[in-house]
């Protein structure tokens, strides 16, 4: 049986609601139903599970040394934050142990042991040089984190195109992304969509409904400015028309930007929830409104999943097409919502576009397409 060493730099086991989590596990479970896996991730504590190791994550200080090190050798910051020389010593003296090496995410391609003899994978999931950049252009010049996501943005382009050369395989999710890449490269670059783990209708039109859901990660920039624009300059408006909305967010957040989030009305957040099935009831609508967008949000399937109809912006749409309600501007959002909040024809029209659209992302299906890059030994249909 084929020996593969799947190297994350967040622990797929951990049980978070996040999207790279859920994404590596569900990874790691489609390779072990043909394959010999072997995980190696950071994390906070020990797994009694065979074929897990897990790296203790650094500390503050290492961090600090670690991004610092980083910048003196032009390498994203992102790969000092997730840098550990354990993992890395591990990585490098079993390698070759196994015949593929299986990389999630490009902050995990740091760890790729330069004189590997075997075939390596990568998921990429997104350019996320683009995605920086346009982090770039949407902050403030006074923001002093604006020019930090310039030069990330230049570091990480240098490692994808690394990656491009290095890799035998690489994963991406949306096609207009794969359109970016050099053709000399393209045939080594394989789509595979993501997936949901289940499709169940828990959506239901009634005029009791008051909840937006916003699903995502607040550490994670395009998050917190979506959601610290929907309660500021959305929600205030919203409320006049609709006294009784309310706001839900699901996903970290640090406690300052919480504080400051929270004393806007009508709005709570959740924090870090394994099921989020029980907040689904009431919800009329889930909610993607970033403005810095890559790829395709994981999301929006999972409104999807639910049979929960969805309001996107323009960018992150253009991977849905007309599946989703998407809008022009602030005004334009409002009207929409209101819309959809009132109008049982329309909420159940877009209900049923999400279960339709979720459920050609079943994760089995997609799975198939997992078993088939790492068989060296077939090409793909």
């Amino acid at each position: 049986m084929k020996k593969i060493l799947f190297i994350a730099t967040r622990n797929p086991y951990s049980g978070k609601f996040s999207g790279d989590v859920i994404g590596s596990l569900k990874i790691i479970k489609f390779l072990k139903k043909k394959y010999n896996v072997t995980t190696v991730c950071l994390g906070v504590k020990k797994l009694k599970k065979k074929n897990i190791l897990i790296f203790r994550k650094p500390n503050f200080f290492l961090k600090i040394l670690s991004v610092i090190f980083s910048i003196l050798k032009m390498k994203p910051l992102q790969f000092g934050l997730f840098y550990s020389k354990k993992m890395h010593n591990y990585i490098i003296n079993n390698a070759k142990n196994y015949d593929l090496l299986f990389f999630y995410h490009i902050r995990s391609s740091q760890y790729f042991p330069e004189n590997y003899k075997g075939k390596s994978v990568i998921e990429m999931g997104d350019l996320y040089s683009h995605n920086y950049f346009q982090t770039f252009c949407n902050l403030s010049i006074f923001n002093p984190f604006k020019y930090i996501y310039l030069l990330e943005s230049f570091f990480i382009r240098r490692i994808e195109n690394d990656i491009f050369k290095k890799f035998d395989k690489i994963i991406l999710f949306s096609m207009y992304e794969i359109k970016k890449i050099s053709k000399v490269f393209r045939k080594k670059v394989f789509k595979v969509n993501l997936s949901v783990g289940f499709v169940r209708k828990k959506f239901l039109f009634t005029k009791k409904n008051n909840k937006i859901l916003f699903i995502g990660n607040l550490n994670y920039l395009p998050n917190l400015l979506a959601v610290r624009d929907f309660v500021k300059n959305i929600l205030p408006p919203l409320l006049k028309r609709i006294p009784n909305i309310n706001f839900y967010v699901i996903g970290n957040i640090g406690k300052f930007d919480k504080f400051l989030l929270s004393r806007h009305r009508n709005t709570t957040f959740l924090g870090q929830q394994r099921n989020i099935t029980r907040y689904i009831k009431n919800s009329f609508f889930g909610l993607a409104n970033l403005k810095i967008a890559t790829g395709i949000q994981g999301k929006v399937l999972t409104y999807m999943s639910y049979g929960l109809p969805v309001i996107c912006s323009k960018k992150v749409s253009s991977n849905f097409k007309d599946n989703v309600i998407n809008y022009s501007n602030n005004i334009d959002l409002i009207t929409k919502i209101i819309n959809l909040k009132k109008n049982k024809k329309l909420s159940n029209k877009f209900s049923k576009k999400s279960l339709k659209f979720a459920r050609k992302h079943d994760e089995n299906k997609i799975g198939s397409k997992y078993l088939k890059i790492v068989n060296f030994n077939k090409k793909l249909s």
